[in-house]
């Protein structure tokens, strides 16, 4: 991906920066799968798959929707306007983010993306007043990033215990599309088996910590798969 040059957000430097709203997220093109948090599993399940990956490099878990059936592809991106009734917060949040002030800091700031088409300072909506206070519009951009970055900690703690109760198991795939067989691997998916078969006093657990939800989301959302299949048959 090309360099978007992420600057620190800074009220003087931007004082006149707007972000025009977005009909498509076409930053995600090429991405064939996104982060998701486990707040987001529920409306996510009900138009992605989603599914896990697994960082090879710390061997933690990371939820994702996938986009496309093939890397580099996004399905939702084709057109004018997003192909899906949902964007992951990971997708929306773009031209904004958190990030730590420093390597070892447990303070964060917001940073943007300014190369890029939505951000500029004729259209859109303005991050700072004339006055140099924090525009309405990125107060409400900056409380999303904080609940995004909540949520993500809570995502990290979820998946983690899917890991440490060995729920999670890779699935290779094999799909056809025009008659095109395509393998999609390195995914990784509750094992229901498992699941069902964990002790009473442990899936009681999972219940009372409302972790049962999410779960059922992800394997329901399989289903989508074949919303993909049908999306990449349409654009052929």
């Amino acid at each position: 991906m090309m360099s978007q040059n992420i600057q620190p957000l800074n009220k003087t430097a931007h004082a006149k920066t707007k972000i025009k709203p977005q009909a498509n997220y076409t930053h995600a093109k090429g991405q064939h799968l996104a982060p998701v948090v486990v707040h987001e599993f529920a409306r996510a399940s009900s138009e992605f798959p989603v599914v896990f990956v697994k960082n090879t490099e710390t061997g933690t878990f990371q939820p994702v929707a996938l986009f496309g059936i093939k890397p580099g592809e996004n399905l939702y991106t084709e057109t004018e306007t997003w192909e899906g009734t949902y964007a992951p917060a990971a997708v929306t949040n773009f031209p904004l983010s958190l990030v730590p002030e420093s390597k070892d800091s447990d303070k964060f700031m917001v940073v943007i993306a300014t190369d890029n088409a939505v951000v500029n300072e004729d259209e859109g909506n303005a991050l700072f007043e004339e006055d140099g206070e924090e525009s309405e519009y990125l107060t409400r951009r900056k409380e999303a990033l904080g609940q995004y970055f909540e949520h993500s900690h809570i995502t990290q703690a979820f998946t983690k215990e899917l890991a440490d109760k060995d729920l999670l198991i890779q699935q290779n795939l094999e799909i056809s599309a025009n008659g095109e067989k395509i393998q999609i691997n390195g995914l990784y998916l509750v094992d229901e088996k498992k699941l069902n078969e964990l002790s009473d006093e442990d899936y009681i657990a999972l219940r009372k910590r409302g972790v049962l939800a999410p779960i059922y989301a992800h394997l329901n959302s399989m289903h989508q798969l074949h919303r993909l299949v049908k999306k990449k048959v349409a654009l052929s």
